[in-house]
């Protein structure tokens, strides 16, 4: 039987759109739902930031070198929203009696800091302005090592506005021991360079986002630069805007350093940890058995120098329960176990 031209034409369009439909089925499934974010060139990630970019004029700054390079009464800034928050350094405003914050579009504004972490060297300043343009922040920065990265900031607060430079990642997950004998942890250590007046400014990636907050040199070499890492500081920006302070875990005692004045003056044996002073015993550590007058050396088997390695190693998520202290006290060295605290978080 011979089927009529229109019904054979029939069927095979009908082949040619089950082929087609299959074909383009099978494209869908292979395509990535969400593209991957193409980098931009420097000169677009770099209009993206720089508006988010400020200069900090301090007044009754001690003018003393450290490792944040001299100290020039100046520093930078990141927009954090449209309500007048910005983000820096507590180096950069610690001591000052007042300060001002120059706007990219070049007009000056007072500004007060409304928080401040020595710790994290980190400081929240509020101004009355309008049109902000808040810079974003990487909470979750997958960096990789040898990635191009740029600084932006205002060094010795030079006129026309922020300067820029540009540089990769060198590292990740640095330390630094501070002038004040506090650790700083979660650095990226870059080798764009950060000149005095750039700290508190934004290290950024070829996404136009913050990844990182420019914090020190080491003056004793080289392009080696570093800035503290969003991703550790993300965490805490709303903490800081709410209290005015890094919420951190209550264990009933005052840290103090160890130092060999302060080993002198209250006759301690040990030459490194953390002195415990103002003992609470209805309190998580006292309740463990920590008297004042102990001296905590190591926290889960981290040996401990400064508050700063104390905090860093009794924050740090663990699925373990508990926190061992190792103590050095009157009679001796012992080991203290205390129920490791919930950790209070706040969305940014």
């Amino acid at each position: 039987m011979t089927l009529p031209q229109p019904f054979i034409q029939f069927l095979l369009s009908q082949a040619v759109r089950i082929l087609a439909i299959a074909v383009l089925g099978t494209v869908a499934w292979n395509t990535p739902a969400i593209a991957e974010e193409k980098p931009l060139s420097v000169p677009a990630a770099v209009a993206k930031v720089r508006p988010s970019v400020v200069t900090i004029l301090t007044r009754g700054m001690p003018s003393a070198p450290s490792l944040h390079g001299t100290q020039s009464g100046s520093g930078s800034g990141i927009v954090l929203d449209t309500t007048g928050y910005i983000l820096t350094n507590n180096h950069l405003v610690e001591g000052v009696t007042s300060l001002v914050v120059g706007l990219p579009t070049g007009r000056l504004t007072p500004g007060r800091v409304t928080a401040r972490d020595f710790l994290l060297d980190l400081a929240l300043v509020k101004i009355n302005a309008t049109d902000l343009a808040p810079a974003t922040l990487k909470a979750s920065a997958a960096l990789e090592i040898g990635e191009t990265v740029v600084a932006i900031g205002n060094p010795l607060a030079l006129k026309g506005g922020s300067t820029v430079t540009v540089g990769v990642v060198s590292a990740l997950e640095r330390s630094v021991l501070t002038p004040n004998g506090e650790t700083l942890y979660n650095l990226i250590q870059t080798d764009a360079a950060i000149n005095p007046g750039t700290s508190g400014g934004p290290l950024v990636d070829l996404s136009g986002q913050v990844v990182g907050i420019n914090v020190a040199i080491a003056p004793s070499a080289q392009a080696i630069s570093y800035a503290i890492a969003i991703e550790a500081v993300y965490p805490h920006i709303r903490s800081m805007m709410l209290r005015g302070t890094i919420s951190r875990p209550d264990f009933g005692f005052t840290p103090v350093t160890v130092t060999p004045s302060i080993a002198a003056s209250f006759g301690l044996e040990a030459e490194r940890g953390i002195l415990a002073l103002n003992v609470d015993p209805a309190k998580i550590a006292g309740a463990a058995g920590l008297q004042t007058g102990d001296v905590i050396t190591a926290l889960d088997q981290r040996q401990l120098y400064n508050i700063g390695d104390f905090w860093h190693s009794a924050m740090q998520e663990d699925e373990q329960p508990s926190l061992h202290m190792t103590i050095q006290g009157r009679t001796g060295q012992s080991t203290l176990t205390m129920p490791r605290p919930a950790m209070q978080k706040f969305t940014p």
